[in-house]
């Protein structure tokens, strides 16, 4: 008996509107249907990257739990409309806006000093209203990343006094569902058909979500082909050096936490693992460039290692 595989067909619009979009792909083996659809769903909710409001400073402000005279919200309403803000950040540094009102008036987003590395997205999302003779000065602080992050992790050195630090949702991702069909392929019927809705916030199409979904998945696969041979042991003392830079998690590297959370994103874990990269290698990962390369070879240099040479 002939036995014929049957790849699945790219994947088809079957709507756009808005932030959302549903996709369909057909002529996934039987089974698949439900293997690629939760896999994509859990790539798509946390490993797509976005920018988000890590830290605010607002003249007057000593703490969150404060109010401003003159202001209708309190300072903590004030942040979490702040954190409905959605921003695109061109680039991996952190960029810092800034807002200044007076009198009677209603502040929206669209009224942030923004530097050209940053947009927003909903200008009109209502920030705070002042009446009489209140005023505001504020700055924020606008960090790329992965995923939703605790203020902890961001902020591992304490910060300034009167600085907010602020737990981050970098995720551009509002919701994402899937259902699987079955289909008829030749004489069989038992074939899955994939659809798969995504809604954004706005900062990336719904499209263009799904598209780097498949490329992760394609990368993530790609590098656990093979198997790895043992490498024998130089020297005693760079078996020891090793052995300790194994021991040696991403996360007390004390590297920048858009940068840790993308090594981790790729299941690198250790001193030792990062050590067995290649700087091309890193630099394809989201949330890695240039400067990060700077860093992390700072780092390993702590260890004396070094990144692999291309």
């Amino acid at each position: 008996m002939e036995y014929h595989i049957t790849l699945p067909s790219k994947p088809r619009i079957v709507s756009e509107e808005g932030l959302q979009g549903v996709y369909e792909i057909d002529s996934l083996y039987p089974g698949y249907g439900h293997t690629l659809g939760n896999s994509l769903r859990r790539i798509i909710l946390s490993s797509l990257p976005g920018a988000a409001v890590t830290q605010v400073k607002i003249e007057g402000v000593p703490h969150e739990f404060a109010t401003l005279e003159g202001m209708r919200e309190t300072v903590m309403e004030l942040l979490l409309n702040l954190k409905r803000v959605h921003f695109v950040l061109h680039g991996d540094e952190p960029q810092t806006i800034s807002l200044t009102a007076k009198g009677t008036k209603e502040i929206t987003a669209k009224d942030f000093h923004l530097p050209s590395q940053v947009e927003i997205k909903n200008p009109d999302q209502h920030i705070a209203d002042l009446s009489g003779k209140a005023s505001i000065e504020l700055e924020a602080t606008i960090e790329r990343g992965l995923g939703y992050v605790a203020r902890e992790v961001l902020t591992k050195d304490k910060v300034d006094i009167g600085t907010i630090a602020l737990d981050a949702t970098f995720t551009p991702i509002r919701r994402v569902n899937y259902e699987v069909d079955n289909m008829r392929v030749g004489d069989r019927t038992d074939f899955n058909r994939l659809r798969i809705l995504i809604e954004t916030n706005g900062t990336i199409a719904p499209r263009q979500a799904l598209e780097q979904s498949i490329e992760t998945m394609i990368h993530q696969l790609k590098a656990v082909i093979g198997f790895q041979e043992r490498e024998p042991a130089e020297t005693s003392s760079k078996s020891e050096g090793s052995s300790d830079a194994a021991k040696v998690k991403i996360a007390e590297l004390n590297l920048p936490p858009r940068v840790t959370a993308a090594l981790e994103e790729a299941s690198i874990k250790s001193a030792a693992g990062l050590a067995r990269k290649t700087a091309s290698t890193l630099k394809e990962l989201d949330g890695i460039g240039d400067k990060a390369i700077e860093e992390i070879s700072e780092a390993l240099a702590g260890y004396g290692l070094t990144l692999k040479s291309d």
